[in-house]
């Protein structure tokens, strides 16, 4: 039996830094700003770092190394890049019984590039991560776990979201859930899913998206959130914080500060996943806000996505306490 199986994309990552990338204001660019270099120019890269990524293998990482039975559902290529992924996961003793190797496309790569002012921007091939369908999987599988970890299920791997929910439900599985763009391009349809959701973990984008509500009216947007969660819902605020709540209590936190900073990416992973080892282990919420916290801390000072997680030995405020204001609503 399994603690969790995560489920979602895995990905081959490659991050480059280069001096020569220049920053351009222009509103052609969604964000306003765009990461350029000179047309037919050659460029030279200082650092080059080969990992792995994609939300399942972030998130199973990090439950292997908090001392979890783990599993993960992904679809990888039959390469070099699957290889690797396999291995990463092998080393931190996540077990490889549902991993799924595509004949005809190639694992999933992410390429990353860092500028000199800290940004980053990702060049994402989807590959087999999008192809896993129901011919790849037996759904008895989830009578073989306590909880699901389930993240963004894209193109044709999208059809079974909520066959999958669905499913665990009937079979009395706990859903710690972090949609991805398919599943909250739903909108209103989604919404009679998250009943079923023991944790739903949005950013403050996605919440305003999934509610309608501007992100800044924190409490219009919760009152929707609560109605519709019947678990916990947390909406992270980057380096603004986090705020919880279950709908009796709400949570609201800062962040700590961790020792340095190298790369963004799986910050939010190293979140959810940290938050929710807390809840399985029966701590509270303020437990599980500090592990998050300080997983995803951890994280920003490696290069990877799920580099530097904490381990079951590791103190959960290694890097101090975070400040939480907890208030009533009933």
């Amino acid at each position: 039996m399994y603690d969790i199986i995560t489920i979602g994309s895995a990905t081959r990552d490659v991050y480059l830094e280069s001096s020569a990338l220049k920053v351009v204001e222009d509103k052609k660019f969604e964000t306003g700003k765009g990461i350029c270099v000179s047309e037919g120019s050659k460029v030279e890269v200082e650092n080059l770092f080969f990992t792995t990524g994609g939300d399942a293998v972030n998130n199973a990482v990090t439950f292997a190394q908090q001392g979890f039975n783990t599993g993960i559902i992904c679809k990888v290529g039959e390469d070099f890049g699957g290889e690797m992924i396999e291995q990463r996961l092998n080393d931190v003793g996540v077990s490889a019984e549902f991993i799924v190797a595509d004949q005809i496309h190639k694992t999933a790569y992410s390429t990353v590039i860092h500028s000199p002012s800290g940004e980053r921007s990702i060049f994402v091939y989807r590959g087999a991560t999008s192809y896993l369908t129901d011919k790849d999987i037996n759904l008895d599988f989830l009578r073989k776990t306590k909880w699901i970890y389930l993240t963004h299920l894209g193109q044709e791997s999208a059809k079974l979201f909520e066959p999958i929910l669905k499913e665990a439900k009937k079979h009395g599985v706990k859903i710690a859930f972090n949609p991805g763009s398919t599943q909250l391009e739903m909108g209103h349809k989604l919404v009679p899913f998250l009943k079923h959701v023991d944790i739903l973990f949005l950013n403050q984008e996605e919440a305003s998206y999934l509610t309608g509500v501007d992100f800044k009216k924190e409490d219009k947007l919760f009152e929707k959130l609560d109605d519709w969660v019947f678990g916990i819902a947390v909406m992270t605020k980057g380096p603004e914080g986090v705020i919880v709540s279950d709908g009796k209590t709400r949570w609201e936190a800062g962040i700590v500060k961790e020792p340095k900073f190298v790369d963004r990416t799986g910050a939010g992973d190293a979140f959810g996943s940290g938050f929710t080892c807390a809840i399985m282990r029966g701590l509270s919420v303020e437990d599980a806000i500090q592990l998050g916290t300080t997983n995803s801390a951890s994280v920003l000072g490696e290069w990877g996505a799920n580099m530097g997680v904490l381990t079951r030995q590791d103190s959960i405020d290694k890097f101090g306490k975070v400040s939480i204001i907890k208030t009533r609503l009933v």
